[in-house]
């Protein structure tokens, strides 16, 4: 699936979709949330490309999301690889932490995923 010009990976596997530039997915750094019931595959393009923003000065790094709808909604786990020995794993976590509670993102990607808003 061609995302901003490049080739990502979506894998579907039941209730879950995983988004990743790399196979095997890995996540050497992540933060999860809840987010309403949306579309999965969208939700994870939104997250992504915010994380991106959020890491793109970190070397080595390439984002991951996975999306896992379940009966209180979407369960977001969102980070990813980082191809570099030295990295500050609590900062880099506590940045994506950031992203995902941030009110205004939580309801564009809701939105952007046409879920339910309010």
């Amino acid at each position: 699936m061609p995302v901003s010009g490049t080739l990502w990976h979506v894998r579907r596997e039941g209730a879950r979709l995983t988004l990743a530039r790399h196979l095997p997915a890995r996540f050497d750094i992540a933060a999860e949330t809840i987010l309403p019931h949306a579309a999965r595959e969208r939700v994870a393009q939104q997250v992504r490309q915010d994380i991106w923003r959020a890491l793109a000065r970190q070397r080595g790094f390439s984002p991951v999301v996975e999306v896992t709808a379940g009966a209180d909604g979407l369960a977001v786990r969102a980070g990813g690889r980082v191809a570099t020995a030295r990295f500050d794993r609590s900062g880099l976590e506590a940045r994506i932490a950031e992203v995902l509670e941030a009110p205004a993102n939580r309801r564009r990607w809701v939105r952007m995923a046409g879920g339910v808003r309010g």
